[in-house]
């Protein structure tokens, strides 16, 4: 059994205990290698956009309609893995596997966008991985994120699932604490995919 942090009961459940607050800290700064990667795959995308090597280019691919619906889709999924962390705050079991559900559907109807995108990208207008080294960048950039996303989805089902059939207790309030802020981070990360990439890359 985890040893409840001394003079600390008014903490949430998932920092009531010390080795929950140490998991919590190691996670943020799993989070700042994630930034690392990413920032570096944001850097490369940057150096390549412009070489297009005669393939299309970015105001020729980005559609706005489909960004703006992943976007309202990820950014409106961040809203109710908040909320789901507020109902497991206030004990409520039910109301945070409701949200977390609701969570999930989102990020699966963000990743039907996604690769609906990629789909037509490659079908209709040959922008494959290999047409360019903006789209390499591209793909690359885009995808990971994407993977991610797919990662989040499967973490947080397995994390409901837990939750079933141990309850709401500190473990598994930490683990619902944790995967919140990876999923809060990548919704982040489409912020300035949406902003770096996608307007960007439209308006040039």
């Amino acid at each position: 059994m985890s040893e409840i942090a001394p003079k600390q009961s008014n903490l949430p459940l998932e920092y009531s205990t010390k080795q929950n607050q140490l998991n919590i800290l190691g996670f943020w700064i799993f989070l700042g290698a994630e930034l690392a990667l990413f920032a570096t795959l944001f850097a490369t995308y940057l150096v390549l956009v412009s070489r297009t090597a005669g393939g299309p280019g970015p105001e020729e691919l980005y559609e706005l309609k489909t960004v703006l619906i992943e976007t309202f889709l990820l950014l409106t999924s961040s809203f109710t893995c908040g909320l789901a962390v507020y109902e497991m705050r206030r004990g409520k079991q039910a109301g945070m596997i409701g949200w977390l559900i609701v969570t999930i559907l989102l990020g699966i109807g963000f990743l039907y966008f996604e690769i609906e995108e990629f789909i037509l990208y490659a079908v209709h207008e040959g922008a494959t991985m290999q047409t360019s080294a903006f789209l390499s960048s591209f793909f690359a950039l885009v995808g990971t994120h994407g993977l991610h996303v797919t990662i989040g989805i499967f973490w947080i089902l397995l994390i409901i699932l837990q939750v079933l059939k141990r309850g709401l207790n500190a473990d598994t309030a930490r683990k619902v604490f944790i995967s919140s802020l990876y999923w809060h981070f990548l919704d982040v990360v489409w912020i300035f995919l949406f902003t770096l990439v996608y307007l960007t890359g439209m308006v040039s």
